[in-house]
Formats: structure tokens, sequence, C-alpha cells
């Protein structure tokens, strides 16, 4: 079988003893690990409560992808415990703040952006997620579910949820350490925010489904980012189960 890109990536981008793909980092050009919208409005999130609704030994056996939703709205009180469950910060340390998922080298290339189709008490639109600030940042209001479905290969459980997860990534976050490497890394941090999605999902009687069919360049179009410095890569529907 003729190599396709996906085995020359595979190929040269293998760590072998004596040869990595690192060099010396440039720690005066270290990018910030935090992206925030200056103009934008700030939309105030209750802070995320410790919840004993479900143990993860019930949640691991009752997690599923779900693919039809009803039309009862979520809670914003839910909305924030999945944002900083999927990726918020967890605690600080020695001038650090770690999050509740890994990344390589604690650089968090990943960027949560929702569109909000039913969530109480929040107008249906695009919106950023300030993970240093936990708040969410008013990008486009709307109803964005045709736009949405269409960019997901016309997956209609994009059309049912009450919310859309929509992951991108910052490449330079990753590539200023790790170069070309760095793509490994990158799509092993999302699926570590979308298996802790799930399951917080999952945990306070709510749905997911994880997403990686996508027309890249239709979601970057929504979410106003250029698909070569940051792209759309990942994304997952989120409901009450139907």
């Amino acid at each position: 079988m003729t190599d396709g890109i996906g085995d020359t990536f595979q190929n040269e981008t293998k760590y072998r003893r004596g040869k990595l793909l690192g060099g010396i980092l440039d720690w005066s050009n270290k990018p910030d690990i935090y992206k925030e919208y200056k103009d934008t409005r700030k939309i105030e999130i209750p802070r995320p409560k410790s919840r004993r609704e479900m143990s993860l030994d019930e949640a691991l056996r009752k997690r599923r992808s779900i693919r039809s939703f009803s039309s009862k709205s979520i809670s914003k009180e839910q909305l924030s415990y999945l944002l900083w469950a999927s990726t918020g910060i967890q605690r600080k340390e020695r001038g650090y703040e770690f999050r509740t998922v890994p990344s390589a080298g604690a650089l968090y290339p990943i960027e949560t952006y929702l569109t909000v189709n039913r969530v109480e008490n929040l107008a249906e639109g695009v919106y950023h997620y300030s993970v240093k600030q936990h708040l969410l940042e008013e990008l486009k209001l709307g109803d964005f579910r045709e736009e949405v479905t269409l960019a997901a290969l016309g997956q209609k459980v994009c059309f049912e949820a009450a919310v859309v997860f929509i992951w991108t990534t910052i490449f330079y976050r990753s590539k200023w350490k790790y170069n070309q490497r760095a793509y490994r890394y990158i799509y092993l941090d999302a699926g570590h925010i979308a298996q802790n999605l799930a399951l917080a999902a999952t945990s306070v009687g709510l749905g997911s489904c994880q997403i990686g069919a996508l027309y890249d360049d239709e979601l970057n179009q929504i979410l106003n980012v250029d698909g070569v410095e940051e792209s759309a890569i990942y994304m997952s529907a989120v409901g009450y189960p139907r």
C-alpha cells in the first residue's frame, strides 16, 4: 500500500533514541496559555460546585454517545460545571494554575467555544470560554443550529443539542516546544477534554456525542478564526437525552 500523508506524518514525527524533535526553547517567545477577547460582553456564570450525584464508576458505566436530544433547556449551573470539568482551573500551586485535564508541557493549546441553543437565561449565540476568569465571552448572537449542523456533515445531533462545544487549537502553543511532534499532542489534549466532558455530562443527567467529522473551515468561519494559527478540530453536542 502506498504511504499517504498520515503514514508519512506518523513516521517522521517518531521519537528515536538520539533524535528528538524539539529544540532550544526561546523563553522570551513563550506563548500565553490563555486566550481572552478584550472587546466583548462578559457573561458571568456560577462558580462550579462540588457534585456527588453520581460516582465515577457509575458515570463510566452509564456514559454512551447520545444522538437524540429532548427540547429541554440545560441550566447555567450545569453549563458552568461542564466547562470547568472539561478544562477549567482545578488548583493553584507555586504560582501555577493546573487544570482538570493533562496537557503536554502544560501548554494547553485547546480553546473552548460554544454555540448555545437552549441554556436557561443565556441568549442563543456563539461564545468563548475564558478559562482564566471562568466566564463566557459573547462573540455573536443568533441561531446557528443550521450552520453548525451543516459544518458537522449534516449530523442532526448538533441541531437538537442544547449546546455544542467546539474545540479549536492554537498550534503555536504546542509547536513552540515540540515542533512537528506537537500535532500528536494537540489531538491527545483534545481527547482528554472531550472525555472529561462526556463523563461530567453523564454525572449531571445529561448526554453528549463527540464529533470528529467536520468541515474545518466552515466551523472556523462561524467562530471567526483563521484556520491557520487557530483552527477547529473537534466538537461535542450536549443536552438532555430524548
